[in-house]
Formats: structure tokens, sequence, C-alpha cells
């Protein structure tokens, strides 16, 4: 099994997580004063990983696009572990893009590009909107 990530202690409930790349995150529980907990993390995670190919997709079909946000939230279990039972991503997308065109690639994210959607989808239930802007 390949190393991916490194998280080492900082003091309290700070933690530093270095990729293998060599980026480092903080990551921290409780007051969250210099850091992401983890599972907020886990949504900028997902984000992340749908606007990339988002990105991709948009760009390959030649869609003039300007911006691109996305907004997640989530809904936690009540008992431990705490996983996420649901989740929404809204996209806001600027420039002269066809709705079809974004809803196709949004729909190769979800469906089949996007990792981390795929694996959070087990567990979660996933829906999104989107708005141009």
């Amino acid at each position: 099994m390949e190393k991916f990530a490194t998280v080492r202690h900082v003091e309290g409930s700070k933690f530093d997580a270095t990729t293998e790349s060599g980026h480092t995150v903080r990551l921290e529980g409780g007051a969250k004063e210099t850091g992401g907990s983890p599972m907020e993390m886990l949504l900028a995670a997902l984000g992340g990983c749908s606007a990339v190919t988002i990105v991709e997709f948009l760009t390959k079909m030649r869609q003039p696009f300007t911006s691109l946000e996305v907004e997640l939230s989530g809904e936690r279990a009540e008992n431990p572990p705490r996983v996420y039972t649901a989740i929404h991503a809204h996209y806001r997308i600027g420039g002269d893009v066809s709705e079809d065109r974004v809803a196709r690639a949004i729909d190769l994210t979800e469906q089949k590009y996007c990792s981390v959607y795929t694996m959070l989808a087990k567990t979660a239930e996933m829906s999104h909107t989107v708005e141009f802007v």
C-alpha cells in the first residue's frame, strides 16, 4: 500500500496533515481556531474533486465559463461514528455556458469521475442544485 498522507500532532487538538505531494493542511478538533475539522475537510475534498472534474469537462466541451463555486452542506448521523447521511452540493457557474453541457459535466463528475463523490455516496444521500450567475 502506498503512503499518501501523514498526520502529525502539533499541540492540543491541532494536527498537520501533509500529503504525498508535500502540501500541508491544519486539522483541528474543538475550537477550530487554526484549521478545519476532519469532517469539514471531507466536504472540502468533495468540493475540490467535483470542481476540478467539472472544469476539465467544461474546458473539453469548449464552454466559456468564467467562475465556478461549489457550496457544500451535510447532515450527520446523531450517534457515533456520525457519518454524513446527506450531502448537498450547490454549484454556482458563471459565463456563457450551455445548461445542457453543464448538466452533462456534473452528471459525469458525480456518476463516474469524482472518486470522493463515489465513496461518500455509499453512506450519504447525495443531491445537487445549479445556479447560473
